[in-house]
């Protein structure tokens, strides 16, 4: 009798920390309405028809970059050169499309490049062993710089109805299709993590590499997976991206960014093994509703690119008194545990 009150007793300290992880998220989404409410209050066109599609689109491509981060960032690691393999990716699919290659092989082309590209850091970082923050550092240098190189600072311009209407179908008068795309890969990576044996693993390598091997896990074959994941899926992005604004621009986006804060936003723990892709949606859309609240009130690029630091900070913040209390809990119940075993 005693031990089994022991264990409920456990197993209530886990209910807890789960009710904690919850709750964050409930405020993530309190937080999101209030910020619609104040920007709709200083400016009655944040919600209209118009303002909408700009930032659901936007939301969009953050998104399908964010994913891919957020996979590696459980992992533990990340990959910061996600924006550029996209800038990278709608370059050369514009260019793929203008020299008379069809579309659809085209598009094909470009997220193998994406998927070669994240083999290449994968490399760098399991096979010569450089730490990914600054191997993906040097790899946004190289594809961003490729990007100029190739188009010599000029955007290509795509005259292609058929690739332009990838971007143009919408859904109830308002829902792009690209939206629909990005919710369809959160649900798809949701059902990865916490359905398969892939996901599970995802987050025992990120929670302990040392644990993993002795379970049989290979850390850098996941890690590696990952890496070329997040690869194809910003080439991917890249290739939306073109879609939409009809031309390849080899000037550098800043969603890459963007990216790394909605993940660590909503939870995605930055020393790996814990989030997922409820929380991260839940921040994206945070994240986005404010940077285009920003915009709507007429705050200068400038000061957004303040506002997105220090949001990156605050995130980062929260992430490492999340982790300081994770760790609290995971040593209060294996004291609990070892205690109620000894008995």
């Amino acid at each position: 009798m005693e031990n089994s009150s022991k264990e409920k007793k456990v197993h209530g300290t886990q209910s807890l920390g789960s009710y904690i992880l919850n709750h964050k998220v409930t405020l993530l989404i309190v937080v999101t309405i209030v910020v619609i409410v104040f920007f709709r209050l200083m400016n009655p066109n944040y919600l209209g028809w118009q303002n909408v599609l700009i930032l659901l689109t936007i939301t969009s491509f953050v998104g399908l970059l964010g994913l891919g981060v957020g996979l590696l960032l459980i992992s533990g690691q990340i990959d910061l050169s996600t924006g550029a393999i996209a800038v990278m990716a709608a370059v050369l699919v514009a260019m793929l499309i203008s020299s008379g290659i069809p579309w659809p092989i085209a598009a094909l082309i470009t997220i193998l490049f994406g998927a070669a590209a994240g083999g290449i850091t994968a490399i760098l970082v399991n096979g010569l062993g450089m730490m990914s923050f600054i191997a993906t550092i040097g790899m946004m240098s190289v594809w961003g710089g490729l990007a100029l190189v190739l188009t010599r600072g000029n955007p290509v311009t795509i005259n292609n109805p058929g690739f332009w209407a990838i971007a143009d179908i919408r859904f109830f008068q308002s829902i792009p299709l690209l939206f629909i795309i990005m919710l369809f890969f959160v649900a798809l990576y949701g059902f990865i993590l916490s359905q398969t044996r892939f996901g599970r693993s995802v987050y025992i390598v990120g929670g302990n590499p040392t644990a993993a091997r002795l379970a049989g896990i290979n850390p850098k074959k996941i890690q590696s997976i990952l890496f070329i994941n997040s690869g194809a899926i910003s080439a991917f992005c890249g290739v939306l991206f073109a879609s939409n604004f009809r031309r390849g621009d080899p000037v550098a986006i800043t969603l890459g960014m963007d990216a790394v804060t909605a993940a660590v936003l909503g939870g995605i723990s930055f020393s790996g093994g814990a989030g997922g892709t409820g929380g991260f949606l839940v921040g994206l859309l945070l994240l986005n509703f404010f940077n285009n609240g920003l915009m709507m009130i007429g705050i200068g690029p400038y000061w957004q690119t303040i506002a997105r630091g220090a949001i990156l900070i605050a995130a980062l913040m929260l992430d490492f008194f999340r982790e300081r209390q994770r760790a609290k809990a995971l040593r209060a119940g294996a004291a609990e545990i070892a205690a109620a075993k000894s008995q």
